[in-house]
């Protein structure tokens, strides 16, 4: 179980609430993990305890505080349509500011993840952040609007084949502007990490998190290989 903290954006000095889970041994190293549309849920909270267990101090930010303190929707139409447009209303700059006060929380290395509307958050960590040492974005549709930005750090990308909401094209269009960064590709459509989903794929949930894993221990988070 973790905590609820608070943090101090690097944006506007807005003081906002964060889900803290630290490991229960031996620390290997901070991770940022950007929320999905949805808030700071069950699964978010779950996916920052998975993470602890293998070693990492992590924090997520409620980066919706500003428009509806403690914002966690459910699947249905009407949580969903909110969620949609309270990611439309935090704009880019404000994300980033509040990224930089939760890496600056933790002690290096860090690392960054995110999921759907975060995995873009986690694009933008790497593009604009400082302290960071890699970035894992899953799912990240809005990446490419972003594709002009250059990551600064070691990243990965995963995207499910099957994903109605990111055309083959959008991913190509990132492929284009960025030959040098992995894009893994699975055989699942979106949010294939999350149980709760209906296109949620274990097989490629656990590679896609095999494959975070390397990257961070490979980065200053341990040793590993995949």
């Amino acid at each position: 179980m973790g905590e609820t903290i608070r943090l101090v954006s690097a944006f506007d000095g807005f003081e906002l609430q964060a889900y803290r889970a630290g490991p229960p041994d031996a620390r290997r190293g901070g991770l940022v993990l950007a929320q999905e549309i949805f808030g700071i849920t069950d699964h978010i909270r779950e996916l920052c305890d998975s993470f602890a267990q293998d070693g990492y101090e992590v924090i997520a930010p409620a980066f919706y505080d500003r428009l509806e303190r403690g914002f966690a929707a459910d699947y249905a139409a009407e949580a969903v349509a909110k969620g949609v447009r309270y990611s439309q209303e935090t704009p880019w700059d404000q994300v980033a500011g509040d990224l930089q006060a939760a890496i600056d929380a933790l002690k290096p290395p860090v690392f960054v993840t995110g999921f759907c509307w975060g995995g873009a958050a986690a694009w933008l960590a790497a593009c604009r952040c400082t302290g960071l040492s890699a970035a894992s974005a899953f799912y990240g549709r809005r990446i490419s609007e972003l594709k002009d930005e250059t990551p600064r750090v070691p990243i990965i990308l995963h995207f499910g084949k099957a994903d109605a909401s990111i055309p083959p094209e959008k991913v190509e269009e990132i492929a284009q502007a960025h030959p040098e960064i992995p894009i893994h590709l699975y055989e699942a459509g979106h949010g294939f990490v999350s149980d709760r989903r209906a296109d949620y794929d274990a097989d490629s949930a656990r590679l896609a998190r095999l494959r975070t894993l390397a990257l961070f221990a490979n980065n200053g988070g341990g040793r590993s290989s995949i």
